[in-house]
């Protein structure tokens, strides 16, 4: 694969998006950009500074209970709570602090909570939190499974976005299309990449990538 480019934050110099151009397979859609977001999910430094550019958007907000990470957004969601609990942000919780969680996919592909951590999402207002917002899939199966086990999903925190809401949730990014104009999911019966035959250059998820070539 080629080299990475990448954008820098408009306010942080920590906060860097990184990206390939060329044809990927993701879990629901062909992309002609891969987001490589791991060093923003993982490394110190990075994680702590896209924790809290993301915190920025929700210190004016609504009450925040529980931040639901997913695909491996754990670190930067703790960042994000620490600085939110810093400013002030109100809890609902006893203990006046938010929970940081992540749930289980079941063999059917359904996100999940054990016993022990349904409180997590019961009775809770709960922060959605992704790297990258895409096609929604991802998203809508957070959403549903957040009602049914009971709570309220009060907002969508992501990295990169496409979408500026799902099912009426306003979804609030550091990065979008704005930063990356000529970015394009496809449904896979329809890719024209596929069409002209461009050859695949990964296989892609919330993990990482695999190479084919």
């Amino acid at each position: 694969m080629q080299d990475y480019k990448k954008i820098d934050h408009e306010k942080n110099k920590d906060v860097v998006l990184r990206y390939i151009p060329g044809h990927f397979i993701t879990p629901n859609s062909h992309v002609n950009y891969y987001m490589d977001l791991s060093d923003m999910k993982a490394r110190q430094r990075e994680a702590r500074a896209t924790g809290e550019e993301l915190a920025d958007l929700y210190l004016a907000s609504e009450v925040i209970d529980t931040i639901l990470c997913i695909n491996g957004t754990e670190v930067v969601g703790a960042y994000m709570a620490n600085k939110l609990t810093k400013a002030g942000m109100i809890s609902a919780n006893r203990h006046k602090t938010i929970y940081i969680t992540s749930p289980e996919n079941n063999i059917i592909g359904q996100m999940m909570f054990r016993e022990n951590n349904q409180h997590m999402i019961k009775g809770k207002q709960v922060l959605v939190l992704i790297d990258a917002a895409t096609t929604g899939s991802t998203l809508k199966s957070a959403i549903s499974s957040i009602r049914f086990y009971g709570g309220t999903p009060v907002g969508i925190s992501a990295i990169f976005s496409v979408a500026t809401q799902i099912e009426n949730i306003p979804i609030r990014s550091l990065y979008s299309t704005k930063n990356l104009p000529d970015y394009a999911s496809y449904r896979s019966d329809s890719c024209p990449l596929c069409a002209k035959n461009i050859p695949i250059d990964a296989i892609c998820n919330g993990f990482g990538y695999s190479t084919v070539q």
